[in-house]
């Protein structure tokens, strides 16, 4: 196979060479098979030629419809080609993967129309497989559901044996149990508490064995935003540990739904801590001869940590719209913790005697050691409640305290944005009206290039906007009406968005009851493995999709979704991250509200015309545009140019 899609000129400059080529490919080759050529694409094309010839950082922003994957695919192959190293596509979440590798997607196009072989391989979050340990604990549940006992024994026949590995093919990962729902899943799946560094099967389980699978990849890696920040946060504990990092030395990195990448630096930079986990980890030091002082520490240690994470979770209070708690510290709570954190300081001053006397197990030692080391640091940062963000969430495990910095942007710029090669944002909502500096900085990125080049589409002859007047009194029964009669009017075919599961469980509720939607056919994130939810969408023409998660990255064109309701704006919640976030600005509503919102508005809308021939319309049920004029001209200003507000609903829409 020739190294390079076109004749190399090594005397040349490599950069230059791939723009020719990326001209003919837009220009000649795509169009000769029924491709259209795009101004859009092609000057997004030229603008990437800058970032990779100079290894620069650039938030692409581009339309719908302007083909921007195909775009920075082609310099990402060419770049791994030439540097050796596999270019990353880190996509903000599972949907948007198996988009990018399904059989007809971008990758597959790509390669068939250009007579390419790319090498492309999935490396997939630790929580999108099946954790060995918690599979056998599901089915041996009293009440354990059936379904347990048939997965265990539907696995690959290596896994049950101790013989030696002859081959190895994938298993193991969420996509292949899509009848799951989401509770059912978290049973088994893989979490943050489970240490597989003493797992005896950590040889034979699927997500160990696929990580060497994907690093071999000689041109594409394709991760989740969620792994890439794992990847880098864990990278210097994992070379300490004598362990290869979770992504191998990479040419580029390219974040599709960059907008997203914030969230997920945050949740890779969390602590958890757990009573459960602890006394499990702890526990294992007294299997061994210790001295009768680190017993008695360790005892105490246990009795104090019970209590203070009941204590924690019996102090903290719901918060609507979030699974996230929040924390009501007050000087007994803060003497407690400190209390802990002095008792978890004698039992690691006792370890560094032990030590000395080689009664203990190395390798369990240093696991006991290293997670003492994660306690003293994030029970450390309430030393500090300016830096941290904390709260209490419910675990398979029980009760846990999650503890996060506020900022990221310093692991960020040191870590990611200092790296000498080129990062791409790519998205159709990286601005905020017409600035990156939201985005900027909240990544903590200073030397940036930028973009934006509109969607091709005609909005103003496809799409239909729809925002009624609603009172205040009784919004949600309007809200049901609403809804009704614009489901009915496009026979289904919608989608329906939510800010939380709270709105969405509600709904669920509410139309199970209702008579006109008895004969609807809805279907409901969680109820099954996201992907396959999204096919039984797009097959079955007259369904309606409910979800929280799926303002992004939902790509159905067609005639299957012809109607976007808004169920209500999505402000972020009233969560401890949000609420730290707004505590530090000077004007929380204009600098953390109305751009989360608005960002994740026009992400929304976005989901509605994903081809030329797509018509429909997108409906917003919100009583707050009625009552605050700045507000409608916010949201106004995120709809298509063209499109015009209407308060009621034209006769034909489809």
């Amino acid at each position: 196979m020739e190294r390079y899609p076109f004749a190399h000129d090594p005397a040349q400059p490599f950069i230059p060479q791939v723009s020719d080529w990326v001209a003919d490919v837009f220009y000649d080759t795509l169009p000769e098979a029924g491709f259209e050529v795009r101004d859009e694409q092609i000057y997004m094309a030229f603008q990437l030629e800058r970032a990779f010839q100079e290894k620069r950082t650039i938030f692409a922003e581009a339309g719908v419809g302007t083909g921007k994957t195909l775009a920075y695919l082609l310099y990402a192959v060419c770049y791994a080609r030439y540097t050796r190293k596999p270019a990353i596509i880190a996509c903000a979440n599972e949907s948007l993967i198996e988009q990018l590798v399904k059989p007809e997607g971008d990758i597959a196009k790509l390669a068939r129309h250009l007579n390419l072989t790319i090498d492309a391989r999935l490396g997939k979050s630790p929580d999108q497989y099946i954790c060995l340990r918690k599979l056998d604990e599901a089915r041996h549940q009293l009440d354990g559901d059936e379904v347990f006992q048939e997965i265990y024994e539907g696995l690959p026949s290596f896994v049950h044996t101790h013989e030696a590995l002859q081959s190895f093919y994938p298993y193991g990962d969420r996509s292949a149990y899509a009848a799951l729902n989401d509770q059912q899943w978290a049973k088994m799946n893989w979490d943050a508490f489970q240490d597989c560094f003493v797992c005896d099967r950590q040889h034979r389980c699927g997500q160990t064995l696929s990580r060497d699978h994907y690093r071999k990849s000689a041109d594409l890696i394709i991760c989740s935003h969620d792994f890439y920040m794992e990847h880098v946060w864990t990278y210097e504990a994992r070379k300490r540990g004598g362990q290869l990092p979770l992504l191998p030395s990479h040419s580029s990195v390219i974040f599709d739904e960059g907008h997203l990448l914030e969230p997920a630096a945050q949740k890779a930079l969390t602590y958890k801590l757990n009573h459960a986990v602890f006394e499990e980890i702890i526990t294992r030091l007294l299997q061994g001869e210790i001295r009768e002082s680190l017993a008695v520490a360790i005892e105490e240690a246990i009795i104090q940590s019970e209590e203070l994470f009941s204590r924690l979770n019996a102090e903290s209070k719901p918060v609507a719209g979030s699974a996230r708690k929040e924390i009501v510290f007050h000087p007994e709570l803060i003497a407690a913790i400190h209390r802990f954190t002095s008792l978890i300081g004698s039992i690691e001053e006792e370890l560094a005697l032990e030590s000395g006397l080689y009664t203990l197990d190395d390798f369990q030692l240093r696991i006991v050691e290293e997670h003492l080391e994660m306690m003293q640091l994030a029970l450390g940062l309430f030393q500090r409640p300016d830096h941290v963000i904390s709260w209490m969430s419910e675990e398979w495990t029980g009760p846990t305290l999650v503890v996060m910095p506020k900022m990221v942007q310093e692991v960020l710029r040191e870590r990611v944005f200092s790296q000498n090669m080129p990062i791409v944002f790519s998205s159709a909502t990286l601005s905020v009206e017409n600035s990156f500096a939201y985005i900027a900085d909240s990544l903590g990125i200073e030397d940036y290039l930028s973009f934006s080049v509109a969607s091709p589409y005609d909005y103003a002859e496809q799409m239909e906007a729809f925002v009624p007047p609603l009172s205040c009194t009784q919004p949600f029964a309007e809200k049901m009406e609403l809804a009704v009669a614009l489901l009915q009017k496009t026979g289904g075919r919608a989608l329906l968005l939510f800010s939380s599961l709270e709105e969405m469980r509600e709904f669920k509720n509410a139309a199970e009851a209702y008579p006109a939607c008895a004969s609807m056919r809805f279907l409901y994130e969680g109820d099954a493995e996201i992907s396959h939810l999204i096919s039984c969408f797009q097959n079955d023409e007259e369904s309606i999709l409910c979800a929280v998660s799926l303002w992004e990255g939902l790509d159905v064109p067609g005639p299957s979704l012809s109607n976007v309701i808004i169920w209500s704006l999505p402000f972020p919640p009233n969560d401890p991250v949000f609420a730290a976030k707004r505590k530090s600005a000077a004007s929380p509503m204009e600098e953390v509200d109305l751009p989360y919102m608005l960002l994740r508005l026009r992400q929304g809308i976005g989901r509605l015309i994903r081809t030329r021939e797509d018509r429909g319309i997108v409906s917003i049920l919100s009583p707050e545009l009625w009552r605050d004029e700045q507000l409608r001209k916010h949201v106004q200003s995120v709809f298509p140019a063209g499109v015009q507000w209407r308060e009621t609903l034209a006769s034909e829409v489809v």
